[in-house]
């Protein structure tokens, strides 16, 4: 366990060290909850901080496993790198002070400062989405030598962005509440903080945005790990019949991520969809099924790869 700790540790040394500090985070923010009566929004005032805690150690761990997979270093993926922690230092200290300062860290209007805090998140998030597409790219140049690999970085890193602009709604005017002060909100439909789906929040009343864009940005730990067990348990599939593959459940994926923020921008909760979302799903999984059947029908035996 030390030997894979150490060897995780030079993956990528700024991202590996944002992990650590965010791992760190995410135990305060849990004593937090623990220990902090105060509620914000209908939920834990510490929630929030504890979830944008894991889900950067999650970024950043797997970010810079997929760095390390490149054939050669990057001067330009090293700038992207560094500029990815600084926006996630500031957008954590950010939400944290906020909630030490008992405000909501998002869509707050109320004084000038929460204001300009807002807009200073928003700012950073997007430096990011620019600092992971160059990463993409870099990516995609470079061309990793594993092609299963590859296929499962590319896509997770793509649908990943997708993710990213999934939470573009929230901000728009349509998502104005009407409330003074309020310039946004998570849920359609219904007020933001009313019943929800236990640890995540999302609305079970209104459609919820925040699920589309959840579905979306983990496309990062999704892919990889799809192609982790098609290597594990289908070694009888050939390289390419693998990477073909994981471009089916890649596209499927980026379907699936509009297809949930489409639901919510019609005001649905995800546990009761219509009969419209129902046929689009279920058009998804056909589509889906018969993508992989027809991929597996073309595989090569294993004979005629040996042979090749």
């Amino acid at each position: 366990m030390t030997t894979v700790v150490r060897r995780a540790a030079r993956w990528n040394r700024p991202l590996m060290f944002l992990v650590s500090v965010m791992a760190v985070l995410a135990v305060v923010t849990v004593v937090g909850i623990l220990v902090d009566p105060r509620f914000l929004t209908g939920a834990p005032i510490w929630l929030k901080p504890f979830k944008f805690a894991v889900s950067f150690v999650l970024y950043g761990a797997t970010l810079a496993w997929m760095l390390s997979l490149l054939p050669r270093r990057s001067r330009a993926v090293e700038r992207a790198v560094v500029v990815i922690v600084a926006v996630a230092v500031v957008e954590n200290a950010v939400i944290v002070g906020q909630v030490i300062r008992g405000q909501t860290s998002h869509f707050n209007d109320t004084t000038p400062l929460n204001t300009a805090l807002f807009a200073a998140m928003g700012a950073a998030i997007m430096v990011l989405f620019f600092a992971h597409l160059v990463i993409g790219i870099v990516v995609l140049i470079q061309r990793i030598p594993d092609r299963v690999a590859a296929t499962a970085v590319g896509w997770g890193l793509g649908l990943s962005l997708l993710g990213m602009l999934a939470a573009v709604p929230m901000a728009l005017p349509m998502q104005d509440p009407g409330i003074e002060g309020v310039s946004g909100a998570h849920s359609v439909g219904v007020p933001d903080g009313g019943p929800g789906l236990p640890l995540v929040g999302w609305s079970t009343t209104g459609g919820d945005l925040r699920i589309g864009h959840f579905v979306g940005l983990h496309a990062l730990q999704a892919l990889p790990i799809l192609a982790i067990l098609l290597s594990r348990f289908a070694t009888r599939l050939d390289e390419r019949t693998r990477a073909r593959l994981l471009v089916v459940a890649g596209v499927a994926y980026g379907v699936l991520t509009v297809l949930l923020t489409w639901q919510a921008l019609r005001e649905q909760p995800l546990l009761r969809p219509d009969s419209v979302t129902l046929a689009a799903v279920a058009a998804l999984v056909v589509a889906t099924a018969t993508a992989t059947g027809l991929v597996l029908a073309r595989r090569r035996r294993p004979e005629l790869a040996l042979a090749a």
